[in-house]
């Protein structure tokens, strides 16, 4: 075998190595809802625009919305809130064009008067091989 073709081979095989190592990791971007009408209609409503506005966004890996487990009331637990929205994305500039998208500009305008507190937990996501 030709030893240049080797050589570029092997250099090849580095580069795709190096690009998928400096690719994005997912991100998880997991949301915390308090409502100022902490009733169970108030979180189904909550629940219902999240489903239509926040589900289906290019890039999405992951979404839910759901609410409080109430039963869960371990010391670590922390119960202060109502509707919990989890999305991962598939890197950042997925998470970045879902934070500019109409869609998600025009859920939070249509609810945002109902949070009485809203918490926002990015992290970058290691999956296992």
């Amino acid at each position: 075998m030709n030893h240049f073709f080797v050589i570029a081979l092997a250099l090849g095989v580095l580069a795709m190595a190096a690009n998928v190592q400096a690719a994005d990791p997912p991100i998880a971007h997991m949301v915390y809802f308090t409502l100022k009408d902490r009733t169970p209609e108030a979180r189904e409503k909550l629940i219902a625009a999240c489903q239509k506005y926040l589900s289906g966004h290019e890039g999405t890996v992951y979404f839910s919305a759901g609410v409080l487990a109430e039963e869960f009331k371990r010391e670590v637990n922390d119960q202060d809130f109502d509707v919990a929205l989890n999305l991962v994305f598939a890197d950042k500039a997925a998470h970045d064009k879902y934070q500019d998208h109409p869609r998600h500009q025009k859920f939070i305008e249509e609810n945002r008067e109902t949070w009485a507190k809203v918490r926002v937990f990015d992290s970058y996501v290691k999956t296992q091989e």
